[in-house]
């Protein structure tokens, strides 16, 4: 899977969502400009000792990954979308694109994807869920339904047996 984030805002944010990357096996594409610089220690404490093992790309704008990525299924997940995140069937290597903390992706890009443009259900009076937790919803969900291929599906006690 790949998480991109169209001008992401917050180290924080971005960090979190680099070490659920790593985590998870997904990618993580960054398209410019960003609100921070990537050797901030935010983004770095955010992604713990994770950063240096994340799939990293970075975009100069957003015609710049579409020309680096052709054939790329790509999925907006905005709150102004009709689709439930949960309603779509991902691809495997599918693009989950999110954007930026204080506008979300611009509106001339979502228009152009309206079949595969998401959201997730909240209360009405709400604008919107934080950023890190909003990937962390959509991409289990599409790893869900492939079966969390590639990821540990049972734990371990440190001092006791189940």
């Amino acid at each position: 899977m790949n998480i991109v984030l169209h001008e992401p805002e917050i180290p924080y944010n971005t960090g979190n969502i680099g070490r659920t990357c790593v985590a998870t096996g997904a990618s993580l594409h960054l398209i410019e400009p960003l609100g921070f610089n990537l050797d901030e220690k935010a983004i770095k404490r955010a992604g713990l000792d994770y950063w240096d093992k994340l799939d990293l790309k970075v975009y100069l704008d957003f015609e710049d990954f579409i020309t680096k990525n052709p054939n790329a299924k790509l999925y907006m997940a905005t709150t102004k979308a009709k689709n439930n995140y949960s309603d779509i069937v991902y691809e495997p290597n599918s693009f989950i694109m999110f954007g930026k903390e204080s506008a979300g992706i611009p509106e001339e890009i979502l228009l152009k994807y309206p079949e595969t443009s998401i959201r997730i259900p909240m209360k009405s009076e709400i604008r919107s869920l934080n950023l890190s937790n909003s990937v962390s919803i959509v991409l289990y969900e599409a790893l869900r339904q492939h079966g969390f291929k590639q990821l540990q599906q049972e734990g371990q006690l440190h001092r006791h047996k189940w």
